[in-house]
């Protein structure tokens, strides 16, 4: 059959059509469990009636304006994501690779430096700045030459680090979580050693949290459960709950090093996006939600650890990482045969992903599929 779409993904041969809550069905009616959820996306799952009555009632009042205008929905939405941290400003563009695009332009502006230092195995996206910031060759492969100067470090390795940062870097740039790379988590050893390098040599500290924020690991931000306190974080994928939109968050001593044409964007922040986004922060960043996320990530943990005994689980929250004793590919084929959605993440770790609302019923539904293919 002619196909009128690039062949840049490798798609599965299913078609969804109808989603609910963490439950997606495809054209023939089959039902799945979905702990994919958009790759973190859909914070709070397929058609939440709260984001669609946030959709619904955008629509009818304005969709579109220009950044040259006022817009009061990115004020509030700004508001709402630095409350009670000690970031200040917000810009909201499209995506994570946007967004890291923005923290890297900033970096390199603020401090008048060039040199980056990023980690192996690290994901910041695909346009030329955020390919370049990722520390896997096969995301730079074919390409030609990328953006100077980026250096890559083993993740978690403090001895790298320290003879690595010095007075030419202008920014650190990393994962809380690994998502991209296999579901690795920063050590709280590693976490200290960047944030006193960045402190001792006056070093910017960029967090890209498009996996791990928006309450993906329990806390609103994934940062916020280690020493780090970033300069510079960028947000994405949650953030929408299924809408696109992605942000950059800093500090005020960043404030005017994006001064009027530094930076742009046409579509980035508007009425729709941000209306939506203010939805869903108003909803996961209550406290309750957040405890509810990180008692049913112990739940979950708990339930792998009796299923899976010999089996290693790592990440944060509700973004865990599962290490294989098979191909992956033949883990996800498995278990999308029986009903339950996966993606991959790095070579040999099988990544759960469901929505922050997944019910304990849910987690042990798809535990005990995972167990019948792992054990």
């Amino acid at each position: 059959m002619t196909q009128a779409l690039f062949n840049n993904y490798k798609r599965r041969p299913v078609h969804l059509v109808k989603g609910e809550g963490t439950k997606v069905w495809d054209e023939n009616g089959k039902q799945y469990l979905d702990f994919v959820a958009g790759i973190a996306v859909l914070a709070l799952g397929h058609s939440h009636p709260i984001l669609v009555n946030a959709m619904k009632e955008q629509s009818e009042k304005l969709w579109h304006v220009s950044n040259l205008f006022e817009n009061p929905e990115q004020e509030k939405l700004a508001a709402s994501l630095v409350a009670d941290t000690h970031l200040s400003h917000g810009f909201f563009c499209n995506s994570g690779t946007e967004a890291n695009e923005a923290a890297i332009k900033m970096a390199r502006k603020h401090t008048g430096k060039h040199k980056m230092i990023t980690f192996l195995h690290s994901f910041h996206g695909r346009t030329f700045g955020s390919m370049s910031a990722t520390g896997q060759e096969k995301v730079h492969s074919g390409f030609g030459p990328i953006v100077e100067t980026f250096e890559y470090l083993p993740f978690n390795d403090v001895e790298a680090l320290k003879a690595a940062a010095d007075d030419d870097t202008a920014a650190i740039m990393l994962e809380v979580v690994q998502g991209e790379g296999g579901v690795n988590p920063v050590t709280p050893e590693f976490a200290e050693a960047i944030q006193a390098i960045c402190d001792e040599k006056g070093i910017l500290l960029v967090v890209d949290e498009v996996q791990t924020g928006i309450a993906r690991t329990g806390t609103r931000y994934a940062w916020e459960q280690t020493a780090l306190k970033p300069d510079i974080v960028t947000l994405a994928k949650g953030l929408g709950g299924g809408f696109p939109i992605g942000a950059m968050l800093g500090t005020a001593e960043l404030f005017e090093t994006f001064s009027p044409g530094s930076h742009g964007t046409t579509f980035g922040g508007n009425p729709m996006a941000t209306h939506v986004a203010q939805a869903v922060i108003d909803t996961v960043f209550d406290q309750q939600f957040l405890a509810d996320v990180e008692e049913k990530s112990m739940f979950f943990k708990q339930q792998l650890a009796e299923a899976l005994p010999n089996l290693q689980v790592r990440g944060m929250g509700l973004l865990l990482g599962i290490e294989s004793p098979k191909p992956i590919a033949d883990v996800i084929n498995e278990a999308e045969a029986k009903g339950l959605l996966l993606v991959g993440a790095g070579e040999t770790t099988v990544r759960l992903l469901p929505p922050l609302t997944v019910s304990k019923e849910e987690i042990k539904e798809a535990v005990a599929i995972l167990k019948d293919i792992l054990a």
